[in-house]
């Protein structure tokens, strides 16, 4: 019987974030905060609740904050011991990561996110694996990933979240072609790195967490540029689709774009109403906000 565990995971998060230039400067992306948390604390407690072990970070210059913000804090922790605050204590104590099981693997210049996985391959060796892109935040009851990860174990292969996009956006993603888009798992006959509406084989999109086979790994050694002149993950993973099978898996779930602008606010917005002790005075602010704006255009 096969081991199907997946142990690993790599989060690749060297990009520079220019998108969201100026905070930017200063600042690694995935420690900008959604509401309380940072982007990163989503990704890194999704995959500890899929039963990932191992974490690998793929970063680049100036993301030392990113590093940091998984250390122990010893001051702060007494401090709100001291001032018996227990549940903030308990807060702080869940962005704590165990030595030794996390590290980091530098990307020394930026060639896509197919360059970024295959800098982490030593670490990953000859085991099955996750990638996570904490710019994709999901929201559902269960975390994709573990959705993921248990249909992984009947199907095996390499995996791909997948969600419908509008035709019109198609050359935004990486997008999948199949026989029939409209089942859970969709097995996946062909795999396109942003192709224009006209040419797009479906509107079924790649979404930013996949489960891979190594073989993936030795696909990307000495991969040549795709489009956008980076090394495209995309392109890693179509060749694995007649030697050991690709799947889309169609999450349960809202995936937010934070990323974009327009989707870190949307983010902010939903994880704001679906808290309890923010959601009367945001609802009462937006009701307030949204006929004047409409008013106003």
């Amino acid at each position: 019987m096969n081991d199907r565990r997946i142990r690993k995971a790599i989060f690749p998060v060297a990009g520079l974030g220019t998108r969201f230039l100026p905070a930017t400067k200063s600042i690694p992306k995935e420690i900008m905060t959604l509401i309380d948390r940072p982007l990163i604390q989503y990704a890194i407690d999704e995959a500890r609740e899929a039963g990932i072990e191992e974490f690998i970070f793929v970063t680049s210059r100036g993301k030392s904050a990113l590093e940091d913000y998984f250390d122990e804090s010893p001051a702060l922790a007494a401090e709100l011991d001291r001032k018996n605050k227990t549940e903030l204590a308990k807060v702080l104590e869940s962005t704590n990561m165990d030595s030794g099981a996390i590290a980091y693997i530098r990307q020394t210049r930026p060639m896509g996110l197919g360059h970024a996985v295959w800098c982490a391959r030593r670490l990953i060796g000859d085991e099955a694996f996750a990638v996570i892109l904490p710019d994709d935040v999901i929201a559902g009851q269960t975390s994709c990933l573990k959705q993921m990860i248990d249909a992984y174990q009947q199907v095996g292969g390499n995996m791909v979240a997948a969600m419908q996009v509008p035709k019109n956006k198609t050359s935004d993603y990486g997008i999948l072609g199949a026989t029939d888009t409209s089942q859970r798992i969709v097995p996946v006959n062909a795999m396109v790195e942003k192709p224009s509406p006209e040419t797009a084989p479906s509107n079924l999109a790649v979404i930013g967490r996949y489960i891979l086979s190594p073989d993936v790994l030795s696909a990307l050694d000495g991969a040549g540029l795709g489009v956008g002149g980076e090394v495209q993950l995309t392109d890693a993973i179509a060749k694995q689709i007649s030697a050991n099978g690709v799947y889309g898996y169609r999450f349960e779930g809202q995936r937010f774009d934070c990323g974009s602008k327009a989707g870190y606010l949307q983010a902010t917005v939903a994880f704001g109403l679906a808290r309890e002790d923010l959601r009367d005075e945001l609802m009462a602010y937006l009701y307030d906000l949204v006929p004047s704006q409409v008013l106003a255009s």
